[in-house]
């Protein structure tokens, strides 16, 4: 059971990056799916949710109006496209799912010991 991310490179300010989360050994309908990312010497944030039970999404204040979470059922791959990349959206990006959760409703850090496989994450560098 894994989710495995990519995508992930070197742009410019102002560019776009999709990142992809594959999902193995577990489906995408049984869990909410959240993106997150970590930064050097900053603690783990979230950044966005596919929720499962109604495919309703959910955005951070850092991603509305710039990023955008989809899900393909058939490929079992969550998406996350991003646009308008600042230098400070440069971190490691992660994919993981809830085991407790098909809904994004409590998507803060005190419930993140809820999400696993987590997997190596992807690398975003945005350069200004």
């Amino acid at each position: 059971v894994q989710l495995q991310a990519s995508g992930g490179g070197l742009v410019q300010s102002g560019g776009s990056l999709k990142l992809s989360c594959v999902a193995s050994g577990l489906s995408l309908d049984d869990y909410a799916i959240g993106w997150f990312r970590q930064a050097p010497g900053k603690e783990r944030e979230g950044v966005s949710c596919f929720s499962s039970a109604d495919g309703t999404t959910y955005y951070t204040d850092s991603a509305k109006g710039r990023f955008t979470i989809s899900r393909d059922k058939a490929k079992s791959t969550v998406y996350l496209q991003m646009t308008s990349l600042k230098p400070e959206d440069t971190a490691v990006y992660y994919c993981a799912a809830n085991l407790m959760r098909r809904l994004c409703t409590h998507f803060s850090g005190r419930y993140f010991h809820e999400y696993a496989y987590w997997g190596q994450g992807t690398l975003v560098t945005v350069s200004s």
